[in-house]
């Protein structure tokens, strides 16, 4: 292998929860910073909760809103079009009878 080419490796690395929970343990940064950890989490801790880190659950229900939006806009549009189709257009034969 070549020398010098590989990060430094602490063994007495120090990993820090969003819940206050300080532990030890190796890696290549000298502090680690994480979410949930196994004092925290919920299959260790055996409450029925979500973890929402990212807020996935926030942007999943803003599609929802907008897709909902967006179909109400859809049918109204559809519905003026089919309106104003229906006025502007006769048959032949109603042409025919104005005359």
């Amino acid at each position: 292998m070549k020398a010098n080419i590989h990060p430094t490796f602490y063994e007495d690395a120090q990993v820090v929860c969003s819940c206050g929970n300080i532990f030890t343990t190796g890696s290549t940064k000298k502090t680690l910073t994480v979410e949930v950890c196994y004092k925290c989490h919920p299959l260790y801790t055996g409450e029925h909760r979500y973890i929402d880190s990212k807020g996935k659950v926030d942007q999943f229900e803003k599609k929802r809103q907008l897709a909902k939006n967006y179909q109400a806009n859809k049918a109204s549009k559809k519905n003026k079009k089919e309106q104003r189709g229906a006025k502007k257009l006769k048959s032949l034969k109603e042409l025919l009878q104005e005359m």
